[in-house]
């Protein structure tokens, strides 16, 4: 048996009742609608999140916090992070343009360096933000960091 001689079983394919061909066809009037309403209308869409009546769940459910809409979340990368990552990728600068080609950030990602670990090579670096650990550890090690806007 090839893939293109499976065919499904027999009777298992009938075709659909046609719904609005008169009384005799056991689906005419109403054609299974129902009587009246929305639902029975042509172009009826539900609107999303009503629940009949019912109090929607989001207005039900208790609101808590703040959503800060200033807030910048970062990809943050450790000292012994950079450290493998550096010698993985032959990295001679921790930029943007290498963690994207990468694979490692997307384009509009923000990168921020932390000050977990140790960092021995001399290394570049150009990021949107560096801990005062982190660049300290790097300027020890010979390297410079750039702060990018």
């Amino acid at each position: 048996m090839k893939l293109h001689e499976l065919r499904p079983a027999k009777g298992a394919v009938h075709k659909d009742k046609r719904l609005g061909r008169g009384e005799a066809s056991g689906k005419g009037g109403t054609s299974t609608k129902g009587n009246k309403g929305g639902q029975s209308r042509a172009g009826y869409k539900s609107k999303i999140a009503h629940e009949g009546g019912q109090m929607p769940i989001q207005r039900r459910v208790p609101k808590r916090g703040f959503k800060n809409p200033g807030h910048v979340t970062f990809k943050v990368f450790n000292l012994a992070q950079v450290e493998l990552l550096v010698e993985k990728y032959k990295l001679e600068e921790f930029s943007l343009e290498n963690l994207y080609v990468n694979g490692l950030v997307s384009r509009t990602d923000k990168v921020k360096i932390l000050g977990n670990g140790e960092i021995a090579s001399k290394v570049a670096f150009k990021v949107h933000a560096a801990s005062a650990k982190a660049k300290a550890a790097i300027e020890a090690a010979g390297g410079t960091v750039e702060v990018l806007n």
